[in-house]
């Protein structure tokens, strides 16, 4: 059974709220989406699914997500890496598989970056790097860009809740330091891409244009027809579970030779 749920310490007094399974390494890793937590559809399903083969398996909730400390207006791309990187070094252990959901996708590269050596494999559903320029600012009105300059912050309606999503100009100009599609991505262990053709929120084009700035030569795309975003019905369910254990076995095996550099 996974852990009861644990805390680990943040900066400032913060707390990460986590959930770890021991077991066979590699372990997973799964890191959630824009305003998700750690109770969602694919990350509840990989827990129970890593129970049952013995794997390990941790997931938390980044800062001002879920039962995790923090305000979410105050959230960037920089510190929600930071609450990701503390939870690989703090609550998991040995090499893992990073499993990212739509901005954890972006999260997932930024961390293989930074921790080459721990990272056997990454599988990325509905990978939304860059998502706070290209698919937020650069779909702004000039209006509404103005609006979010002068006064710090703007509300746009959720597909996805009846509350608005709060979002704040420094969500997007600290973004900026982190953007991955303008050139290669010198991530070098498998990558496995799972991506919804009529994804209404990351066109799979997105994907598309990450497999070719990766500098790695195994990397695979998988397009779902009328997939959505979520993928998150009981057939992408088994084809996520069967991705991300299949990365996981290669790495058993040793066919996963060498980290991400």
């Amino acid at each position: 059974m996974s852990e009861a749920l644990r805390f680990l310490a943040a900066p400032g007094g913060g707390r990460l709220a986590c959930r770890r399974l021991g077991g066979r390494k590699p372990g997973v890793l799964f890191l959630g989406g824009f305003r998700s937590d750690m109770t969602g559809t694919k990350a509840t399903a990989l827990d129970a699914h890593c129970r049952a083969v013995g794997r390990a398996f941790v997931r938390f909730d980044y800062s001002g997500h879920g039962e995790s400390s923090g305000r979410f207006e105050e959230g960037t791309i920089g510190g929600w890496l930071a609450d990701a990187l503390r939870v690989l070094d703090e609550a998991a252990e040995g090499p893992q598989v990073l499993v990212g959901s739509s901005m954890g996708g972006w999260i997932m590269l930024l961390a293989a970056l930074a921790r080459p050596a721990r990272v056997r494999g990454l599988v990325g559903v509905a990978a939304a790097p860059d998502f706070t320029e290209e698919l937020i600012w650069g779909r702004l009105t000039e209006e509404s860009r103005r609006r979010l300059m002068e006064e710090g912050s703007l509300l746009r309606p959720s597909a996805y809740g009846a509350e608005p999503c709060p979002i704040t100009c420094r969500l997007i100009e600290e973004g900026r330091a982190h953007l991955l599609l303008r050139g290669p991505i010198g991530v070098r262990c498998p990558v496995r891409l799972i991506h919804g053709m009529a994804d209404a929120d990351v066109p799979w084009e997105v994907a598309l244009r990450l497999c070719g700035c990766l500098e790695g030569a195994d990397v695979e795309l998988t397009l779902v027809k009328g997939g959505d975003h979520r993928l998150s019905s009981p057939g992408d369910i088994r084809r996520l579970t069967g991705t991300v254990e299949g990365l996981c076995r290669r790495a058993e095996e040793g066919g996963v030779n060498s980290p991400a550099r």
